[in-house]
């Protein structure tokens, strides 16, 4: 495991990678779900958090090689090959072949999507925050093809289905990880 494995390390790397502010902000989403469920699964938060927030790492400038440079650039930093394969195997099924093993690979891959959705529908909201934000409106958002069309619901129920999570469960703590980092991703409070 790489020594210096860290959140601003790993932060570093992925603005130096993407310049994108919304893959910035989705990554560090996808990072406060991750470390929400590593609590509830008795695991390192920091360690899921990491895998959460590098899992877009090549998107922004490599979209066309996603999951696949990722492995090339996470080696030249030192990063192991366990976690590169808990990286990778988000993509399973969509842009690469690796399946996900672990529980934390399975949740990686049911959130990220899901992460998606519950920015959308907080955007949506009045307060256009997370942490007024409840399942059942996500949930009537999730029904909704039309609304966050480019988000891939199959994704997040076959997710919920390998991680024995139910949907609703699955939404219920990724909108209570997405809390944790409502200020830092620009989902907090308003103050309206």
């Amino acid at each position: 495991m790489n020594k210096n494995l860290n959140k601003e390390a790993a932060l570093t790397l992925l603005k130096e990678y993407n310049e994108s502010e919304a893959l910035i902000s989705h990554g560090m989403a996808v990072s406060g779900v991750m470390a929400h469920f590593a609590k509830i699964e008795g695991e390192d938060p920091e360690y899921w958090g990491i895998v959460g927030l590098l899992h877009d790492l090549d998107y922004g400038k490599y979209p066309e090689a996603h999951c696949t440079k990722v492995v090339e650039i996470l080696k030249d930093n030192d990063y192991d090959d366990d976690f590169i394969h808990s990286v990778v195997s988000h993509g399973y099924g969509l842009c690469c072949d690796v399946e996900p093993i672990h529980q934390m690979e399975k949740i990686l891959y049911a959130t990220d999507e899901l992460a998606g959705l519950i920015t959308a529908c907080a955007y949506m909201r009045p307060s256009r925050s997370v942490n007024d934000l409840e399942v059942k409106s996500v949930k009537k958002k999730f029904k909704t093809a039309s609304f966050a069309a480019g988000v891939n619901r199959e994704v997040i129920l076959k997710g919920a289905e390998m991680t024995g999570y139910s949907l609703e469960d699955l939404m219920k703590e990724s909108i209570l990880g997405m809390r944790a980092v409502a200020d830092e991703i620009g989902l907090g409070d308003t103050g309206e």
